[in-house]
């Protein structure tokens, strides 16, 4: 049952990664461009640093469960 739940909560936490990945801002621009801000610096202003902590937060969740799962399953 324990692993059921971890799964879910893999399977949730990769979605969010690829999302959040997908919005930081590439060479043309991303979340802070959009909406309005950012002067073309990676990290200025607030929306990419809060971005920024939560792609980490999520990474460090997918990366727990893929280490439970794989410990659990082998």
């Amino acid at each position: 049952m324990l692993t059921i739940g971890v799964l879910v909560i893999h399977l949730i936490a990769s979605l969010f990664l690829i999302v959040f990945v997908l919005l930081h801002s590439g060479k043309g621009g991303g979340l802070s461009d959009m909406f309005g801000g950012g002067g073309g610096l990676s990290g200025g202003t607030s929306i990419e640093r809060n971005l920024d902590r939560v792609t980490i937060v999520t990474a460090c969740l997918f990366g727990a469960t893929t280490f439970w799962l794989a410990w659990k399953w082998t």
